[in-house]
């Protein structure tokens, strides 16, 4: 099973609030996001990891081939900068064509523990995607997923409904079958992650919700201290 990582952005916000690191080198207790997130995806048995970093941030690409040097699983980057996260994602869906993978953003910040029996789950699935989701919304825009009692998930929501308990995490575990629908999204010209994750929904894909107790996102600088404080138990 592959991992990929979409670090394309340009952390605008995070730079504009004094950061001076870009997003994928911002630290959390000492360790860059990017590395955290390629050391858990190593212990969940990663085959590969794959990367895709913007084209204008010299910094994190020098950053990525060390890394490629000493990480515990193969890394490959992507460079090239995009207009959407979906499109990220689209130039790292050659390298994940094989088998089921698991796709997130490098500032998903999670529990480690959690996203192991996620993953664990995924595997045993029959299911054609798994979506980390979770009922702490701290998103400026978050993305509402309606479910079934059994956590099959009915559809994707800008506004909350009656069956929209949970709001995505932004970490998605996938089979193959979802490149085609990728594919067709890029050629009908849709943009942004949550279109194509509606068009999973109306091509006839069965997803499943997996519930974390809490996912974050770093997009602003208070943001950092949030997420120390929750790796750490204090939050």
């Amino acid at each position: 099973m592959k991992f990929a990582i979409i670090a394309a952005g340009e952390g605008s916000r995070l730079s504009q609030e004094g950061v001076r690191l870009p997003k994928p080198l911002v630290q959390l207790e000492g360790t860059a996001m990017i590395d955290r997130l390629v050391h858990i995806f190593a212990a969940n048995g990663a085959e590969e990891v794959v990367v895709i970093i913007n084209n204008e941030v010299p910094l994190t690409k020098a950053h990525l081939t060390g890394l490629a040097q000493t990480s515990e699983v193969p890394l490959r980057v992507i460079v090239k900068t995009t207009p959407s996260s979906m499109h990220s994602f689209y130039e790292l869906s050659p390298y994940l064509k094989e088998d089921r993978f698991c796709l997130t953003t490098v500032d998903t910040i999670f529990r480690e523990d959690e996203f192991a029996h996620f993953i664990e789950a995924f595997k045993a699935s029959d299911k054609d995607g798994m979506m980390a989701v979770t009922d702490y919304i701290d998103d400026e825009k978050p993305l509402y997923i309606g479910t079934d009692k059994n956590l099959n998930i009915t559809g994707f929501y800008d506004k909350p409904a009656s069956d929209t308990k949970y709001i995505s995490g932004g970490i998605y575990c996938l089979t193959p079958q979802a490149i085609g629908t990728l594919e067709r999204c890029i050629r009908e010209g849709m943009s942004r992650m949550r279109n194509f994750q509606r068009q999973l929904v109306s091509d006839g894909l069965r997803l499943e919700a997996y519930p974390f107790s809490k996912i974050l996102d770093v997009d602003h600088a208070g943001d950092i201290t949030k997420a120390e404080a929750f790796l750490n138990g204090k939050e």
